[in-house]
């Protein structure tokens, strides 16, 4: 992964538990390509040793202002004039309260304010008990620092060091390094509305068995993260998978194609653009059994009948909000063989301006893929890429068309 190549970070410390997920967050900055200069508070080495973050990150860590391995005892500037971003992971309610109000009576608190605020950005990733998160004072500072630009993370909610189970937790490493790589991200959808469907849907036969669509659904979350990372706003409608949802995204979970069909009613009319990503089954039974279908050991088999389900694509993209081009419509086709020429027809068939096809020969459940571009104009592949890539590489393609 090379997310932050080329991105200097300047990773803050201040002091709270939540100091040993900064280690973790360090470990995949570096695995992400970034460089990392760790600078922590006096409170924070209560936490966690400087020798600690200096073998994670590479580099020596400061702590002081007056460090003699800066020949100019500015190391204030010299740090902040280097980074990309400033993150402050963990940011106590204390360190936040002297962001709010200008205090620089430490390095890390100094270098923020003598960071070049055009260029610079500063990310706060609070870490607190639940009743210091809550109290009035630590949400006015919040607000303050938001509307002073500082970009403010969200926060988890659980146990907490104290014993104690609410908001407050500092956000898992994994998901400070999702923000960070989001932030980074063109905002080339800021302002939409994305809905998006994924993975497949389950047609049942009785309480236990079903038909359904080889799908991971991968392609669709990476689609709904990707349009995230670019500042949309993002409905995902997922069939039954087992996929974490992407940070930051509104997931409506759904079993059968009658249900996601529901749910893209539910949203359609609020949405800018509609990504139909989902395998949703064709056909589904024409009753379902209200128990299990059992075998009574005399080889006959049971005679299953079979309806069409809704077309979901279509229906959207008859819509007046699509047929007026307030609401623009993207379909999938995963194909056997003729990828092209199903492609090209299934486009024509869905009267939607773009269709993207996944070229095999197998590409269900991996993590890699390349996919097709079908339009009025002809086609154009997308090289075999991580699914991740190709879902940035189609949002960006999406908000082009879309002006």
């Amino acid at each position: 992964m090379s997310d932050l190549a080329g991105k200097h970070i300047v990773l803050g410390l201040s002091g709270g538990v939540a100091c040993y997920k900064a280690a973790e967050f360090c470990r995949g900055l570096i695995k992400a390509g970034a460089t990392v200069q760790v600078v922590m508070t006096e409170a924070a080495e209560h936490f966690i040793t400087p020798v600690t973050m200096q073998a994670l990150s590479g580099r020596p860590v400061y702590s002081s202002q007056w460090d003699a391995r800066e020949g100019n005892n500015m190391p204030h500037i010299n740090l902040s004039r280097e980074a990309d971003a400033i993150v402050i992971a963990p940011a106590s309610a204390d360190f936040m309260a002297k962001l709010l109000h200008g205090r620089a009576d430490d390095l890390l608190s100094l270098l923020c304010l003598a960071r070049p605020i055009e260029r610079v950005p500063l990310i706060v990733a609070p870490a607190m008990n639940r009743e210091m998160y809550a109290h009035p004072a630590t949400q006015r500072n919040l607000a303050q620092l938001r509307a002073d630009g500082t970009v403010v993370l969200g926060v988890g909610s659980g146990e907490q060091a104290c014993g104690e189970t609410g908001d407050g937790r500092m956000l898992e490493p994994h998901e400070l390094l999702d923000e960070l790589i989001a932030h980074f991200q063109p905002k080339r959808l800021a302002g939409r509305h994305v809905l998006i469907t994924a993975g497949p849907t389950f047609e049942a036969i009785d309480p236990v068995r079903g038909i359904t669509n080889r799908s991971s659904g991968k392609m669709g979350f990476a689609i709904a993260r990707a349009a995230r990372e670019a500042g949309a706003q993002v409905t995902l409608v997922a069939g039954p998978v087992a996929l974490p949802t992407p940070r930051g995204v509104q997931r409506v979970n759904v079993q059968s194609a009658l249900d996601m069909q529901r749910a893209v009613q539910a949203s359609a009319d609020a949405a800018d653009v509609f990504i139909a990503a989902a395998a949703v089954a064709d056909w589904r039974p024409a009753t379902e059994a209200g128990q299990k279908i059992k075998k009574d050991g005399s080889g006959a088999v049971p005679a299953l009948a079979f309806v069409e389900n809704p077309d979901i694509l279509a229906g959207v993209a008859a819509s007046a909000r699509a047929q007026s081009g307030a609401l623009y419509c993207v379909g999938f086709a995963a194909e056997s063989h003729d990828l092209l020429a199903h492609a090209q027809a299934k486009r024509a068939r869905k009267g939607v301006p773009l269709l993207v096809g996944n070229i095999g020969p197998d590409t269900f459940g991996l993590d890699h893929n390349a996919l097709l571009l079908v339009d009025a104009q002809g086609a154009r592949e997308l090289p075999r890429a991580d699914k991740l890539s190709l879902a940035r590489a189609l949002v960006a393609e999406i908000a082009q068309r879309l002006g």
